[in-house]
This record gives C-alpha cells, structure tokens and sequence, in this order.
C-alpha cells in the first residue's frame, strides 16, 4: 500500500483535507514532526471532520525517525517537488512508495531532497509557482493508486 507522508505541515487545513483524503482512499498517513502547529488542532480536526478516525497516522518527531522507519520498511520515497524533473504521469509508481510533500511555506531542505529516491513534477504553465499542496497531493495520490491499483484494489472495497 502507498502512504502520504506529510514533512513539517504548516497549515493545519491541508494537512487536514489531505488525511481526509488519505481516510477516503485507504491510504496510510506519515507525518514528519514538527508540524507549525498542534496537530491535534481544532483547525486541524474541522477540515478533516470525522474522517480522521478513519485513517492510519503514523507521527515522526524528525526527518532522521522517519528515515530510519522508512529504510527498514524497505520503502522508496518520492518526493513532489516544483523541482522535480519527472513529471508525476510518467513516473512507473509501486505499491509501497512513500509519496512525500513539503510545507507549504518552504517545500522541503536539501537533505531531504538528496534522500528522495525520486522527484516528481506536476506540469504547469510557465511562470506560475506552484499547485496548494492538498490538490498537488490528490493529484499525484490518484496516479500513485491508478498504477498499483491491483496491489490496492481490495483495500479499498473494505
């Protein structure tokens, strides 16, 4: 199963629209600590309603933590970036990757950058800087699961 990892959201309302979407999906959620703020936030709660009852978060109080859970679940990480190269429907996807998005204010450093085993790209038209990160990550996610969607078929009928 893929997973949505979160690094150091900073507006808990995407971080929230994207772990509504994740619960809706039966995609697991990865948060990378720290967060701009409480992620138990009332904001938080009121953009993802009741649905977050219904998704796998998984927190990390560091980009190291999550490295070392990743690297032992043997996960690959691919990171959307507006400076990634590959854009997102020409990237062969598998079952178990970890798709990363940054914060919003900031994207993420480049120690992160050099970790990533992939960066995708969502195209847009020259001279615009970037998608909000809950659309960005709709997208990609919905490309992620159309590609592996046999390893993920029965996940979502539960």
């Amino acid at each position: 199963m893929p997973r949505l990892v979160l690094y150091q959201p900073d507006i808990p309302q995407n971080a929230g629209t994207m772990m509504r979407m994740a619960a809706c999906l039966g995609v697991p959620v990865e948060i990378v600590e720290p967060a701009g703020f409480d992620v138990s936030d009332r904001h938080l709660r009121r953009s993802g309603l009741d649905y977050l009852d219904h998704v796998a978060i998984t927190r990390h109080r560091s980009f190291a933590a999550f490295e070392e859970w990743r690297r032992g679940a043997g996960a690959r990480l691919v990171l959307a970036t507006t400076k990634g190269a590959v854009p997102y429907t020409d990237f062969a996807f598998r079952p178990g990757d970890c798709l990363m998005v940054g914060r919003e204010s900031a994207g993420v450093p480049v120690a992160v950058h050099g970790a990533a085993d992939a960066r995708v790209v969502v195209p847009m038209r020259a001279g615009l800087r970037s998608l909000n990160v809950a659309v960005s990550a709709a997208m990609i996610l919905g490309e992620v699961l159309r590609q592996v969607s046999g390893a993920t078929e029965t996940v979502l009928r539960a």
